[in-house]
């Protein structure tokens, strides 16, 4: 194959002015999760241009574009970007800054959804004798619960298309642009929202003795649930719980408040522990607000599960990344604490999930995924749309 990988080489360079244009309008007009109508509208207009066809209506904004081969087809591989865009102002001062005010794209779905419109056209412009069909699923809703994986699931995307397999790519600033990074196995922890509220009794901050003191029993709380995390877990599973956010309904240097809320994120690699833990979580606080004499109401709302690269799916993708770009562009890279709902994917079909390098020391460009001064060094577009483009076609062969 090392014929294709030249000529997939050579279009992903001609097509890179054209996709960093797409990425740039992509850019600057940020939408937030499951509003993506003008994004869909603009990827569709590019999608007919390149006479590539598409499904609309998965999950209102959704939408799946299909090469290769078209009837007939034998199996169907999947290539999955999202579009959605976080609730954050921009602080960079670029040509394509946001111009929805609020809104930006702090995650590079801007780069994931470009990268996933080269490969098609790609595969669409090599015009070889398909034996299988590439699906493009362009996914509304990742950054906000349930997430649009989910949904797309729920709506009848699997049974509809029986992909054999999935594979997508995310930004990864910390790796400099022109490589790929992989993670076997379990590589992105399940995630779990938290939301307590601690009541009370308030009353003036001179005379606690007639109060029952909110803020204390949610300190109180705050600490003993890290136990839980340091004597309740196995030390080799990782698991984090963080809280990062604590508001008083009320309360003033010299007011005891009547409640308090509690917000945070219960995060693991193993969804067995993950059961457990909640119920640990629920039963501490639970225990704790009623020893302090205080009650304590707590929702705990399921996230995206632990994202896990099937090994045979991992293992084609890494060697054809490594036939594309050269082994030592392609590292191995370790597992991450964050989330994703191609999780969702990954529980069904054989996955992989990878890092495309989008960083550039040189060039200052390194601040992280959602932050206000994220960008992206723009010739890693040649690099993901030529390797979705390469692994794809390997199958579709």
């Amino acid at each position: 194959m090392e014929n294709l990988v030249d000529i997939i080489k050579e279009k992903a360079k001609s097509l890179l002015p054209e996709m960093i244009a797409i990425r740039q309008h992509l850019h600057a007009h940020p939408e937030l999760s499951f509003e993506e109508y003008e994004t869909s509208a603009y990827i569709q207009e590019k999608l007919k241009h390149y006479d590539i066809p598409f499904e609309t209506g998965w999950v209102r904004t959704g939408f799946v574009a299909t090469t290769g081969k078209q009837k007939d087809f034998g199996n169907t591989i999947a290539l999955r970007a999202d579009l959605d865009a976080l609730p954050i102002s921009e602080a960079n001062e670029v040509s394509y800054k946001s111009k929805n005010e609020g809104v930006m794209h702090a995650c590079g779905h801007d780069v994931h959804a470009t990268c996933l419109l080269g490969a098609l056209v790609i595969i669409r412009q090599l015009n070889l004798d398909y034996k299988n069909r590439l699906i493009g699923i362009f996914q509304p809703g990742e950054e906000k619960l349930p997430g649009g994986a989910q949904l797309m699931i729920q709506e009848g995307l699997i049974s509809q298309y029986e992909p054999e397999m999935i594979a997508g790519l995310h930004v990864l600033p910390q790796l400099e642009t022109g490589k790929l990074g992989f993670c076997p196995g379990k590589s992105m922890a399940s995630s779990d929202e938290i939301y307590i509220t601690v009541k009370g009794k308030g009353g003036h901050a001179a005379q606690p003795h007639l109060c029952i003191d909110p803020i204390l029993v949610a300190a109180n709380i705050l600490t003993n649930l890290q136990k839980i995390v340091s004597r309740k877990s196995d030390p080799l599973v990782p698991t984090v719980l963080s809280f990062g956010k604590i508001n008083t309904m009320g309360g003033a240097t010299n007011v005891i408040p009547d409640e308090v809320k509690l917000e945070g994120t219960f995060r693991t690699m193993d969804e067995h522990w993950r059961d457990k833990a909640h119920q640990l979580i629920i039963d501490s606080v639970k225990a704790i607000a009623q020893a302090d004499g205080a009650t304590a109401e707590i929702e705990i709302r399921h996230g995206y599960p632990t994202l896990i690269n099937n090994h045979k799916v991992f293992d084609y993708c890494e060697k054809a990344s490594r036939e594309f770009l050269s082994i030592e562009n392609v590292p191995r890279i370790p597992p991450r604490m964050t989330a994703e709902d191609f999780a969702y994917y990954s529980q069904l079909i054989p996955s992989c999930f990878f890092r495309l390098g989008t960083g550039n020391k040189e060039r200052n460009i390194c601040s992280s995924v959602h932050t206000s001064t994220f960008d992206i060094d723009e010739n890693a577009l040649e690099v993901g749309m030529g390797a979705l483009a390469y692994l794809a076609a390997g199958k579709l062969l």
